[in-house]
This record gives C-alpha cells, structure tokens and sequence, in this order.
C-alpha cells in the first residue's frame, strides 16, 4: 500500500489515522508537488508529472495505491484518467476534512474511498 499525495502535506496523525483504516504497519508517503502552467494543455503536463514518480508499469498494476487528488478539478480529472489508464482500475482516494470547532482550519482524516468500487457499483445500476 502506498499513498502518493497530489496535495498538501499529511501529518503524524492523519498518516497514523491511515494506517489504522488501512490495517497497515507501514505506509510510504509519496508527496508530489502539482504545480501546473494553466497556459499549457493539462494532459502532457500530467503525464509528465506521472512519469516523474519512476514507478513501473508493474507497480502500478500489482500494488495499492490511496491518492490524495489537487485540488484544482481539471487537474484531478486528467489525472484519474492517466492513472486508471496505468493501472488499469481506479484508485482508492483519501478524503480529509476540516476538524469541527477549530480555532485555525486544519484538517483531519475522513475516509478512504475505493473509486473502483464506487465504479463497479454504478454499473450494476443502471
């Protein structure tokens, strides 16, 4: 399992959150700085940044991933279209959300939410 993180940085206790609902030990955390030229196509610029993780294409079909998705929509949508096109499924997305009553905003875990699963089951209803 490993999570690559198109966002802001995780802290302590939103990795150890994490790693509790994913029953794991461990969890490597890739940090991925997503800073897009809005004057150039998306697509390539994606597929560059995706490049640039080194991952093979194995990797990409063999083992977990949990991503946590930019912020800016059109980068997110290419990249679930470049993602799932390299490992052949959806991954599973990490949602945080801001923690209720504090006095600074800050965030907190939320879910994890399997799109894949989200996927199958809005093909079952049709």
């Amino acid at each position: 399992m490993h999570i690559l993180n198109f966002s802001h940085p995780l802290n302590d206790d939103q990795i150890a959150h994490i790693r509790t609902v994913a029953g794991v030990d461990d969890i490597p955390v890739t940090s991925v700085r997503t800073q897009f030229d809005l004057e150039q196509p998306f697509a390539q610029q994606v597929t560059q940044l995706v490049n640039n993780l080194d991952i093979t294409s194995d990797q990409w079909q063999t083992e977990g991933w949990i991503v946590v998705l930019p912020s800016l929509n059109y980068i997110t949508a290419t990249l679930l279209a470049e993602l799932h096109g390299r490992m052949g499924r959806f991954p599973a997305m990490l949602r945080l959300k801001p923690v209720t009553g504090a006095i600074a905003t800050t965030y907190e875990f939320a879910e994890i939410v399997n799109l894949e699963t989200v996927r199958q089951i809005a093909r079952e209803t049709r």
